[in-house]
C-alpha cells in the first residue's frame, strides 16, 4: 500500500490566500479556473468565503476547479502532465490512499500551516486510467474539469471512498507548532520507509521533522504492509470522519 500526500487547494499562488477554518471546520476552497469548469464558487455554496478569504479578489460566480470531487462518501480525482507521470511511475493503484493536504489559517492569529483535510482510497475499479475509458464507477454529481475541455494524453481519473474533515484537530495539522509552514511534525515510522521529493537526508531533523518540498503535488510512501502506517492512517481517517 502506498500513502500519497497530495497538495490541493488555495496556496500563496494558487489562489494567493490560505483556505479558512470555519466554525472548527477546515473548508479547502479549490483553486480559480479559466477554463474546463462549469463550476463557481457560488455553486459549491462557498460564494461568501472565497470573497471573504480573498477580500473581494475573487467572486462569487468565479469558475473554480472543483478538484479532487467529494460528495455523497466517494471521491474523484483528477491529475496529468508530470504529477500524474510520478503517480503511474510509482504504481499509484487500487487499495492505496490519498491524505489531501492544503494551506490553511488558524481562525484566532491567522497562521499559516499545513493541514490534512480528506482523504480517498482508491477503490478495486477506480484505478487511474485515461479519461474515456474508465471502468464503471459511480458517477459525479457534477460536472468534473477533467471531463470537462481538451487535455493531454495523460489526463487521468481515480475513483473511490473519500470524506473531507469535520474539525480541524491538532492530529490532522501537518507544519510544527510555531512553524515555519514548510517544517512538519510527521509520524517516526515515515523517514524509514522514505517519501518522494524527499530522498535529501538534510530534509528530516530527527525522526519526527520534515523540511517538506515546498513544490510538488504528490509526496508518495511506499508503506506495503508494514502494520505500524497502516494503523497511523486509520487514526487519521477516523479524525476526517470524526463528527
Amino acid at each position: 500500500m502506498k500513502i500519497i500526500f497530495s497538495r490541493k487547494g488555495f496556496d500563496s499562488t494558487a489562489g494567493g490566500f490560505p483556505s479558512p477554518i470555519i466554525a472548527g471546520r477546515p473548508v479547502s476552497l479549490p483553486i480559480p479556473a479559466t477554463d474546463r469548469s462549469e463550476t463557481t464558487y457560488a455553486a459549491l455554496g462557498h460564494g461568501g468565503t472565497v470573497e471573504q478569504t480573498t477580500r473581494g479578489k475573487i467572486g462569487a460566480n468565479t469558475l473554480c476547479h472543483d478538484d479532487p470531487l467529494f460528495a455523497d462518501g466517494y471521491c474523484w480525482f483528477g491529475q496529468h502532465g508530470a504529477a500524474q507521470g510520478h503517480l503511474a511511475k510509482n504504481d499509484v493503484t487500487a487499495g492505496d490512499v490519498f491524505l489531501f493536504f492544503g494551506l490553511f489559517a488558524e481562525p484566532a492569529t491567522g497562521e499559516r500551516h499545513h493541514r490534512i483535510f480528506g482523504f480517498m482510497e482508491i477503490a478495486a475499479h477506480g484505478h487511474p486510467v485515461a479519461i474515456g475509458k474508465a471502468p464503471q464507477w459511480r458517477d459525479p454529481p457534477r460536472a468534473h474539469p477533467h471531463f470537462i475541455g481538451q487535455w493531454p494524453a495523460s489526463n487521468s481519473i481515480y475513483f473511490g471512498a473519500g470524506r473531507t474533515a469535520n474539525s480541524a484537530p491538532p492530529s490532522l495539522r501537518l507544519t510544527q507548532p510555531g512553524g515555519p509552514l514548510n517544517l512538519w511534525t510527521v509520524p517516526n515510522w515515515l523517514r524509514p520507509f522514505g517519501l518522494t521529493y524527499h530522498t535529501r537526508p538534510q530534509r528530516w531533523i530527527g525522526r519526527t521533522q520534515l523540511d517538506s518540498a515546498k513544490r510538488g503535488q504528490e509526496f508518495i510512501c511506499d508503506v506495503g504492509k508494514a502494520e505500524k502506517p497502516r494503523a497511523w492512517l486509520g487514526r487519521i481517517i477516523a479524525e476526517i470522519d470524526r463528527q
